[in-house]
């Protein structure tokens, strides 16, 4: 982990200069502890244990602190709500439901969950294991794309935890990027979801007491369509569909819904298609049918799992086994996995990376064969057809003018027109003889 000594923004280990202000990066033990100035929490110490040291992270909801254990003489997080959100009870109450869920989902690819209280000036904090990595919406916002083999692997650790909580009849409600958090590791990311304040517990005896905090909670891109419908009884696949479109931005650069505001794009969600993902790139088309299926407007002909979701993207990229090999597998090994699997090229044909990228007007190309001759048969119509064709241009018929040009006159159309069909019959009739 790195640290900005300027703006005191972390970045994973591999990162060298700070985007925000231009700064070279220093180790995370290089850099001092924030200053006080403008956040009154800093250099403070919350409920007796934990000193905070240096901002992490800003949200709608809360800012997001890098604090020490005292007690534990651990590095932790501690997220606090902003106090206008603090306010609000439902906000609130989904906090404090983060806590109580995350704390009985201890996995691997879970973020812990420590302790919860409430600090002596009055805010309410939620402490958590502290994190070296980013969260993938950073990661797509620099580099735009995640490479297919690096994103087998954080969909397969992404399906496992996932699983887990589904198991537990935990559905999520609120995946996206920004909730995917890639720890550093030299294998690869290594995947901790985040924030289970939205989740829906398909458990009888809590339903009522969750639905009076809504059911419309999510981010509208990754929104499927039965939640944005408000469909009260969710379950676990509305986060097939979520994953179906983080895994569809993370390939192509693009969200496969859109709109220019909320509405627009849960209009979208329940009514478009999005284009096939192997049109946006060098991406196999076997992918199509996975994502396509991730993303059905129906949850009972959707993919029945992030599993099954997972185990289909790697199968179309021609690995064998499954997701759980896979979530183990360090990224450079399944690169090679998946070159090896990919078709060699026929003889002969042109290789690109991007298929795109070929310009078959490039300086040497050779020029392209020339069609075969028509039969005998069928000279003489074909030739009339070119006799069409040329009296066709002569008359400048289906030419289109540059503006500012004055038109021919129709008249001139027409009676070229009929000049040509005459000519056209009299040659057919020859040919038929």
């Amino acid at each position: 982990m790195k640290a900005c000594p300027t703006c005191f923004r972390l970045y994973p280990a591999a990162a060298g200069f700070c985007p925000q202000d231009g700064t070279p990066l220093l180790s995370h033990e290089q850099v001092p502890a924030q200053s006080s100035e403008g956040d009154r929490l800093l250099g403070t110490q919350l409920c007796g244990r934990y000193e905070v040291r240096r901002i992490v992270a800003d949200g709608g909801m809360g800012r997001v602190y890098e604090a020490r254990d005292t007690q534990q003489n651990r590095r932790v997080a501690i997220k606090v709500l902003h106090p206008e959100v603090a306010r609000d009870p439902i906000a609130l109450e989904r906090f404090k439901r983060e806590y109580d869920i995350s704390k009985d989902l201890p996995h691997a690819h879970i973020v812990e969950v420590l302790d919860f209280q409430q600090a002596d000036q009055g805010q309410f904090i939620m402490v958590m294991e502290f994190l070296d990595g980013e969260e993938l919406r950073a990661l797509l916002k620099r580099e735009r794309k995640v490479g297919p083999a690096k994103m087998v692997r954080v969909l397969s650790q992404v399906a496992i935890g996932l699983d887990e909580a589904h198991r537990r009849e935990f559905v999520h409600r609120d995946l996206k990027p920004d909730n995917v958090f890639l720890c550093d590791s030299e294998a690869g990311p290594n995947v901790k979801l985040l924030d289970f304040g939205s989740v829906r517990i398909n458990k009888n005896r809590q339903a009522s007491k969750l639905t009076s905090l809504g059911t419309t909670i999510g981010s509208p891109f990754y929104m499927s369509p039965e939640q944005a419908q408000g469909v009260e009884n969710l379950d676990h696949r509305a986060d097939v569909f979520a994953l179906g479109a983080i895994a569809y931005e993370a390939l192509t650069g693009e969200v496969p819904f859109s709109g220019a505001n909320g509405p627009a794009i849960l209009l979208a969600i329940l009514t478009k298609t999005p284009a096939p993902i192997s049109t946006k790139g060098n991406l196999p088309p076997a992918l199509d049918d996975v994502i396509d299926d991730a993303l059905a407007k129906k949850p009972e002909t959707r993919t029945p799992s992030v599993g099954a979701l997972a185990d289909g993207f790697g199968h179309a990229l021609g690995l064998a086994g499954d997701h759980a090999q896979w979530a183990q597998t360090p990224v450079a090994d399944l690169e090679r996995m998946v070159a090896a699997a990919r078709p060699a090229p026929r003889a002969g044909a042109m290789v690109v990376d991007d298929p795109f990228a070929a310009d078959p007007f490039a300086a040497g190309a050779p020029p392209p064969p020339p069609p075969p001759p028509p039969p005998a048969g069928m000279q003489a119509p074909m030739a009339a057809r070119a006799a069409m064709d040329d009296a066709f241009a002569a008359a400048g018929a289906g030419v289109l003018e540059p503006a500012g040009v004055p038109q021919r006159p129709l008249a001139l159309l027409i009676i070229g027109a009929l000049v040509v069909l005459v000519a056209i019959g009299g040659v057919v009739a020859l040919a038929l003889r």
